[in-house]
């Protein structure tokens, strides 16, 4: 399939979302999700999860990990004239150093590698977050300061989330970091193994029915599932693929594009990762009942809950 017919550049530069600058927050402190794409991916993949998570009234950070994907550009406000940034667009330097692992063993060590780094930018993205303007340093000469996000957030209510590699590093920051309460790991391979200190911390673990059912040849979620003795949950999807818990089958969808080996809808693809990944933190970072993470439902009859 040439994508570039199905894609062309108009078509692309038309997209829109429920995001926009410049938003006034709503009064108070709110709960924290930091959000992590999968190996590769832009941050801009996880938006239609993030956009749902904000309206829902928590304040979501979305992640990219440098030279970890493909087109990141960061800008360099200290390096240009306070009227103009400069911009630094990155490639994916972990993704050449991964494919040339000489063998399968080594390739899961340096994701295993990858998703403790992760784990680590996601406490460094807290540290910043939770930290007041006041005991910052000033900013560089001609660096604009950064919002106080201190005053929005609840330090006692923060959790993380991660499409694939970006799953297992929620999961690891769970067990690293005390700060984070819970953590949804979205299709995501256990490259690096779940912290003791995770273990009694509420984790979802929501993934493909082909990939992560229990007699999947996925053997890292039985392992995980094993050792979490707190509230846990082992869901898996009909019909859906690797991508169904991003933003990539929404876009397909509205494009008339559609990947056989995942027939799931994008309209569905969506609602499901919405619906199942708010519960989680709505229950487990704002104590509220939801029903809907007790077992199956009617309304929602690609979700399977696993007990192995």
């Amino acid at each position: 399939m040439k994508l570039d017919r199905s894609f062309p550049a108009d078509r692309l530069a038309s997209v829109r979302t429920n995001a926009r600058f410049g938003a006034r927050p709503a009064p108070g402190r709110h709960p924290l999700v930091v959000l992590s794409p999968g190996f590769t991916l832009h941050r801009a993949t996880l938006t239609t999860l993030a956009e749902e998570l904000a309206s829902q009234g928590y304040v979501v950070a979305l992640l990219d990990h440098a030279y970890e994907s493909f087109g990141t550009t960061f800008t360099d406000r200290g390096a240009a004239r306070a009227d103009k940034a400069a911009a630094r667009t990155l490639t994916c330097v972990a993704c050449e150093t991964v494919e040339a692992a000489p063998t399968d063993e080594g390739e899961k060590k340096l994701l295993a590698r990858a998703a403790r780094n992760r784990a680590a930018d996601i406490s460094f993205v807290v540290d910043e977050l939770t930290r007041p303007a006041r005991d910052r340093r000033h900013a560089p000469e001609g660096r604009k300061r950064s919002p106080d996000y201190a005053a929005l957030i609840d330090p006692r209510h923060i959790g993380a989330a991660g499409h694939s590699l970006g799953g297992n590093a929620a999961a690891v920051a769970a067990g690293t970091d005390r700060r984070i309460r819970a953590a949804a790991n979205l299709d995501g391979t256990f490259f690096a193994p779940v912290p003791q200190a995770a273990a009694g911390r509420p984790v979802l673990m929501l993934g493909t029915r082909d990939g992560h059912d229990p007699q999947a040849r996925d053997t890292t979620w039985p392992r995980t599932w094993e050792r979490l003795h707190g509230w846990k949950r082992w869901l898996t999807v009909a019909d859906s693929g690797h991508f169904t818990f991003i933003d990539m089958p929404i876009l397909g969808g509205q494009a008339g594009v559609t990947d056989p080996s995942a027939p799931l809808s994008g309209k569905r693809s969506g609602e499901i990762t919405t619906r199942y990944v708010t519960a989680f933190f709505d229950r487990h970072l704002r104590g509220l009942p939801r029903p809907l993470l007790d077992g199956p439902s009617k309304a929602n009859p690609e979700v399977a809950f696993h007990t192995p």
